[in-house]
């Protein structure tokens, strides 16, 4: 497609359409926040999170091996993350700004009814076509992932190189930097050493498996940490390859005459169904014990795992980081972010009392949920050997640039440079009346995306002997255990990694927007001037001079 664009000479056109679309959002951003109603569209997204977008039949069990109604919820689940997560806010902000245009997206009917009912103009019949659109390229990705589904089985048939795993485990969607480092003085704070250590894992496993594919093999306490393309394995038996083509050719048929009579979703969900039924006729021995999914992706639960838990394999949900709620205002808690009433996950391991309540709040009482402490994920890169006894650690959170941030349209305006800029200089301020040294650890390397006037800051400060900072890719744990206090911006996970290991750890808030009685705090103190920041620095001093 790219080439095709090129030969055409259509770059130069393309780039202008994308400027200008870009500049209806940031207009229609800018309407929002003029007339107060930057959560309308966060409003948006939580009624379609409850609102059932079909009526699959009894031949939803045939085809996802689901009831009905369970079935819906994982269609409506996987419309969440294809449809609303990202793309909508988009065409949302695009109609506002430019007032008369209306909404064209590819949505189900039910849910462009919603869309009406919230006050949006919804070119119906564009939208029709373009949900038309969609199904159809779903359907194709079906039928391919169907066909190389069959060709994986029957390559193994004929080749037999399915590599004999026996018990392990399955981590999904790691990175590298998930995985354990060569030199263990470098740390162990991946999360693969974490499972290692968790008293309650699979136990007697010869492997843990990720996807991580150019990632070498190790061995750890005499298990394997292996890499495998996908959790979905070959057959090794002519019988199941069998089955499935059946399946699959009956399955096609169904979505395609499917779509004829305006029952849409077994066409958009055939490659999942696909996967799903490569489960189902495994043999339970080439399963993994365990299949772990972490909360980057917290919406959607692949089909395929119901089939998978049906065969004796069990699948956790872990928790990586704790921010995860919005922020209690005027004395009020907000509703629960778009997206986490959907799930349907088995089993939940959480940090502590607080994110357990929020699990239940979110998908009720009956949640089968682990409190195990701080889950840690990654070890990253060594960190400067050249760390003072008297440092802070600051963990912040930098600010995107305008075009990058309005587009995501979060309703309350926290992470902005206003905020992120006096939470740096107020930090600095507090430290060098202390004594202290200020380690800054950024969030991610967002690279051109941060914000100028951030960059700006954080490059002014550098020039103190003060201020030190340090790659962002370095394991926020390994730093904690080299410093003397933790200073995070909330409600970052850093501050509870400090609180875990004994370390004094605060959240800074330096307009004193939050609550300092928020839960989302999960019982950290927040701190929100100067003065506070001092007092809390020298009360640490007084303690380590007394210590000595």
């Amino acid at each position: 497609m790219c080439l095709i664009i090129k030969i055409l000479g259509l770059e130069p056109f393309l780039a202008q359409r994308a400027r200008a679309r870009l500049r209806r959002m940031m207009r229609g951003y800018r309407r929002l926040k003029a007339a107060n109603k930057l959560g309308q569209i966060a409003a948006v997204k939580e009624v379609l999170t409850n609102t059932p977008v079909c009526e699959p039949t009894s031949y939803s069990l045939h085809f996802l091996g689901l009831e009905p109604k369970a079935a819906e919820l994982s269609i409506r689940q996987f419309l969440l993350v294809r449809r609303v997560s990202t793309g909508l806010g988009e065409a949302l902000l695009e109609s506002i700004g430019s007032q008369h245009e209306p909404v064209r997206y590819a949505l189900p009917k039910v849910w462009r009814e919603v869309l009406r009912k919230q006050g949006f103009h919804v070119a119906d019949c564009a939208s029709a076509w373009l949900w038309a659109g969609f199904i159809a390229l779903y359907l194709a990705n079906g039928i391919v992932t169907a066909i190389k589904l069959s060709a994986m089985n029957v390559m193994e048939l004929i080749h037999k190189k399915n590599r004999a795993l026996g018990r392990y485990a399955f981590f999904d969607t790691l990175g590298s930097g998930n995985l354990p480092v060569q030199n263990e003085a470098d740390g162990n704070h991946d999360i693969v050493n974490w499972y290692l250590r968790w008293p309650q894992r699979a136990q007697n496993l010869e492997n843990i498996c990720h996807s991580v594919i150019d990632a070498k093999t190790r061995l750890i306490t005499n298990i394997q940490i292996t890499a495998l393309s996908s959790p979905l394995r070959p057959f090794n038996s002519v019988i199941a390859e069998l089955k499935f083509l059946l399946w699959s050719v009956a399955a096609c048929a169904r979505a395609c005459l499917g779509i004829l009579n305006a029952t849409w979703w077994p066409a958009l969900m055939f490659a999942e169904a696909a996967k799903a039924r490569q489960i189902q006729f495994q043999q339970p021995k080439l399963l993994a014990r365990e299949y772990l999914f972490h909360n980057s992706n917290w919406i959607y639960r692949p089909v395929w795992t119901y089939a998978a838990e049906r065969k004796g394999s069990k699948v956790i949900f872990y928790f990586y980081s704790t921010n995860c709620e919005q922020f209690k205002t005027e004395g009020k808690y907000p509703s629960i972010p778009y997206g986490w009433q959907a799930m349907t996950w088995p089993h939940y391991l959480v940090w502590d009392d607080y994110q357990s309540d929020f699990v239940r709040r979110a998908v009720g009482l009956a949640a089968s949920i682990s409190v195990v402490g701080p889950i840690t994920f990654r070890t990253g890169i060594p960190i400067p050997k050249n760390i003072p006894s008297n440092s802070v650690a600051v963990f912040d959170v930098q600010p995107m640039r305008d075009a990058i941030y309005q587009p995501l349209v979060l309703d309350l305006e926290y992470y902005v440079p206003r905020n992120a800029n006096q939470f740096l200089h107020d930090i600095h301020q507090a430290i060098v009346l202390t004594s202290h040294i200020m380690i800054l650890k950024r969030k991610r390397d967002v690279g051109s995306k941060a914000h100028t006037s951030y960059i700006q800051t954080s490059q002014s400060l550098s020039h103190s002997m003060h201020w030190m900072e340090i790659n962002p890719d370095t394991s926020a744990l390994t730093l904690i255990e080299k410093c003397c206090a933790i200073i995070s911006a909330p409600f970052t996970s850093t501050a509870l990694l400090g609180q875990s290991l004994g370390k004094p750890s605060i959240y800074y808030d330096p307009h004193g927007i939050c609550d300092k009685n928020d839960r989302a705090a999960h019982g950290i103190a927040i701190l929100s001037n100067v003065k506070e920041l001092q007092n809390w620095l020298s009360t640490l001093s007084e303690n380590r001079s007394s210590n000595f």
